[in-house]
């Protein structure tokens, strides 16, 4: 399939530069039929015996201004971590950078390792003095917003999910972030489980995609962990005649990735899944997720979702002044191909 068969005109008007409040307010497309309904409306959408699955990987603060030793500033963008005291990072500007650079942000030190390779680095990373690297990167850096987002929001903690525990991703797992305590608690009150799962979210998933058709694009790896207890709720909610309804799309990335024998397995790995149109979904059987991007990955998962439809719903929300991208609205998929 060309990539330009996942294109679309997104005005910039239709962009969300702020999150609305409070979070679950934003509106909610149901597709099929294109019901215009909110987001705290989704209790109402699911049954007793359904699991909601949410990606619980907090968005690290991984932006750090960094000084090379030989002067000058660098930016470093820690996208994620490889081995102990080794990480993957973008950094600016690129053509200043060569293996062997060291820099300093704050108490941590780092040296170039390889790269720079369309401006993605290796770099070693240690705190000075000692210390663990992770909690250096949280105190020294800042949150890395989209940018499309002009500003950041006055409260970094909407760029967050309410239920994040795990440090990890270099960008928010966004359907998540229509979700409030309230809402869980009238979850639960209707009978619907929440179940974790990891995915940390890298930066190349919002990227448009390269080469002229899906086949060419080199899909881009994620750190994946599926809980045994969220195992066993996809396993109860199956036996139980319940549906796994997955929070965003690396919800659904994560699940499918585990399901590859055809059931869900709990563990941690590493996936490059590449959804695509005649995808049979394994472990999802509906999906929460906001509007995509025009030529992106997640903009080819949403049609293996709904096929064509995809272009209705858009062309629907955008109509009626739906908001997108990460801080917009999101969409109810009530079912996927199975």
């Amino acid at each position: 399939m060309d990539i330009s068969e996942f294109d679309y005109d997104l005005p910039a008007e239709a962009i969300a530069q702020e999150p609305i409040e409070p979070r679950d307010a934003s509106r909610l497309l149901v597709v099929p039929g294109l019901v215009d309904r909110v987001f705290r409306d989704l209790p109402d959408l699911l049954e007793p015996g359904d699991v909601l699955v949410v990606n619980r990987t907090r968005v690290r603060s991984a932006r750090l201004h960094a000084r090379k030793d030989t002067g000058g500033v660098l930016e470093v963008l820690v996208t994620r971590r490889l081995e102990e005291g080794r990480w993957e990072a973008l950094v600016r500007p690129a053509r200043r950078v060569r293996p062997g650079t060291a820099f300093t942000a704050g108490s941590l030190r780092g040296t170039v390792v390889t790269g720079p390779e369309r401006g993605r680095v290796e770099i070693e990373l240690e705190v000075t003095g000692g210390g663990d690297v992770e909690a250096a990167i949280e105190r020294h850096g800042t949150v890395p917003l989209p940018p499309y987002i002009h500003d950041a929001p006055a409260d970094p903690e909407r760029y967050q999910t309410v239920y994040a525990t795990s440090v990890g991703s270099a960008a928010a797992p966004t359907a998540g972030l229509h979700v409030t305590e309230e809402l869980m608690d009238r979850l639960a009150a209707r009978g619907v489980e929440m179940a974790p799962v990891e995915l940390d979210v890298g930066l190349a998933t919002f990227l448009p995609m390269q080469g002229p058709t899906i086949d060419d694009h080199p899909m881009h790896v994620e750190r994946y962990a599926v809980p045994p207890r969220t195992a066993a709720a996809v396993e109860r909610a199956r036996a139980g005649g319940g549906r796994v309804v997955a929070v965003g799309t690396t919800v659904v990335r994560t699940l499918e990735a585990a399901s590859a024998t055809g059931r869900l397995v709990a563990g941690e790995g590493e996936t490059d899944l590449f959804i695509t149109p005649g995808h049979r979904f394994r472990s999802v059987d509906a999906v929460v997720t906001n509007f995509h991007a025009p030529r992106t990955t997640l903009l080819v998962m949403l049609a293996a979702m709904v096929g064509d439809r995809w272009r209705a719903a858009y062309r629907h929300a955008l109509d009626r002044g739906y908001r997108f991208l990460s801080f917009g609205d999101a969409m109810y998929i009530a079912e996927v191909p199975r």
